[in-house]
């Protein structure tokens, strides 16, 4: 599968098996995520992995899951398996989303071509996670990254109208409508009419 395959079979994944992610693979994610592009080169992303059970218990309930889908929640039989933190460490640099970004997507497709699923997930008590994970002041939890092999198969479908938020069907397959390339992509400058 080449790359543009493997972006385009990509959907985040809520409910995971529960099957341990393999430690170097792990480390495959954080090490391709640390080769990233870096704005000026700064590298100020640091990386925290937990993979122990007991661990991913402790960090469960200091994130927030899925929300455009009302009371739902993994449950523990559906739990990812493994997080991927990142970190920007202010003394390199006060503020990288781009960084971030960039980092999250290197962790997902490594992940995914060795098939296992991610979301990543920006809704976070900051406060109970640097207890939890011994986080420095001088460093920012930005994102976490959750890994595991997937129990679902959600599906990409077009936008009906103006919503973009992601629902399970009569069925519970999980559908994330996305907008058409016509709307978004442009050619030499911008239009009102995405198809000129």
């Amino acid at each position: 599968m080449n790359v543009y395959e493997l972006i385009q079979k990509r959907r985040t994944i809520r409910r995971f098996e529960q099957k341990p992610v393999p430690k170097d693979l792990l480390e495959r994610c954080v090490n391709a995520a640390r080769i990233g592009p870096s704005g000026a080169n700064l590298q100020p992303l640091e990386y925290i992995v937990v993979s122990e059970p007991e661990q991913c218990q402790q960090v469960f309930p200091h994130t927030a899951w899925a929300g455009y889908l009302p009371d739902w929640s993994p449950s523990p039989e559906e739990r990812a398996m493994a997080y991927i933190f990142i970190l920007i460490n202010r003394e390199l640099r006060a503020n990288a989303p781009m960084d971030v970004g960039i980092a999250a997507e290197n962790i997902t497709l490594v992940a995914l071509a060795e098939g296992v699923g991610s979301c990543m997930v920006g809704s976070l008590d900051d406060d109970a996670l640097r207890k939890v994970l011994a986080v420095p002041q001088d460093c920012e939890i930005s994102l976490m990254v959750a890994l595991g092999y997937p129990a679902e198969q959600p599906q990409m479908v077009g936008m009906t109208g103006d919503s973009i938020k992601y629902y399970r069907d009569e069925d519970g397959t999980l559908k994330v409508p996305k907008r058409a390339l016509a709307d978004v992509l442009h050619w030499q400058r911008y239009t009102e009419d995405a198809a000129e």
